[in-house]
């Protein structure tokens, strides 16, 4: 797995330079059309961790490989990724346009909005993609219009507006949300099995083959959120439907999966790096979630 790809990294990567015009130190921030990105010598985009947000509307049809899993796009789509999630994609025909916007967490705090890891879209295990009609593709592409036309003005203030015109594209998609998918946590219980999945999402990705899966067992979780592990999974139970252990051996398959496809290590090493310290124990593990073999996934 690549180390997280920094911003200046991805202007050399993409641009051969930093912009002429640098965004502000304090929580940087651009505004992109896909067609000035997607020049024909373009490099392919590297699979990993960025460490900043993105937010992106893509038209066409194009392939996002997303943690462990792929995602197929159609039409227009509005996407959410954060510095927990290490992502790439692929454009699948020349007919590839839209906007996309890059930013660090610092660029939203201290002006009375909630952190961007307290918001449902930023947060492990979300939904990133939101499918808009044609209506609702014009409504988000002049959002992105306002952002690059202040993005090239002099006006003094236009970062603030900038921070409200991001601020408007995650409401426009949260309220894309069916009511009953957003993130409530009404009791106590379903708090603590939301604290239980976010912690077991901080785990990952696995960045090197000497990165060890730390909290491998409910008893793990129980003992560092200071709760009897019987009380964690019957939280966890009654909340999801589904154990304790389910979650966690469900994200070390989907991680395994993910480092089988995209990184070059072995595979004793991505067990090992997954808590296995014996090469059979992580394939009967893999075998067992998966239905297959980690060899089969490898040349997939």
């Amino acid at each position: 797995m690549r180390k997280p790809e920094s911003l200046p990294e991805f202007y050399q990567h993409h641009f051969k330079e930093l912009p002429v015009s640098r965004p502000v130190e304090r929580g940087q921030v651009n505004v992109f059309r896909l067609e000035d990105v997607l020049a024909p010598s373009a490099e392919p985009v590297p699979y990993s961790r960025r460490d900043f947000y993105k937010i992106t509307l893509i038209r066409g049809r194009n392939l996002y490989h997303y943690a462990d899993k792929s995602l197929a796009i159609t039409g227009p789509t509005l996407l959410f990724f954060n510095p927990q999630v290490p992502y790439t994609w692929q454009p699948l025909s020349d007919e590839t346009t839209g906007f996309f916007c890059i930013f660090r967490e610092e660029f939203f705090q201290g002006w009375g909005n909630p952190t961007l890891t307290e918001l449902p879209l930023f947060q492990p295990g979300s939904t990133p993609a939101y499918p808009l009609t044609p209506a609702q593709d014009e409504e988000v592409s002049a959002l992105y219009g306002k952002m690059l036309t202040e993005l090239h003005s002099d006006y003094p203030l236009k970062y603030a507006l900038l921070r409200n015109y991001a601020s408007e594209l995650i409401h426009y998609a949260l309220k894309l949300r069916p009511t009953d998918a957003r993130y409530q946590h009404p009791d106590a219980k379903s708090r603590l099995a939301a604290v239980f999945l976010e912690l077991l999402e901080r785990q990952f990705p696995i960045e090197s083959p000497r990165h060890r899966f730390a909290l491998r067992s409910a008893s793990d979780f129980a003992r560092h959120l200071a709760v009897h592990v019987n009380h964690l999974n019957r939280c966890v139970r009654d909340t999801t439907g589904k154990t304790t252990t389910a979650h966690i051996a469900e994200r070390l398959a989907g991680e395994a999966q993910a480092l089988l496809r995209h990184t070059d290590w072995n595979i004793a090493e991505i067990g090992y790096s997954l808590g296995f310290d014996e090469p059979a124990n992580f394939t009967y593990f893999f075998k067992k979630q998966t239905g297959v073999a980690p060899s089969a996934v490898r040349w997939v």
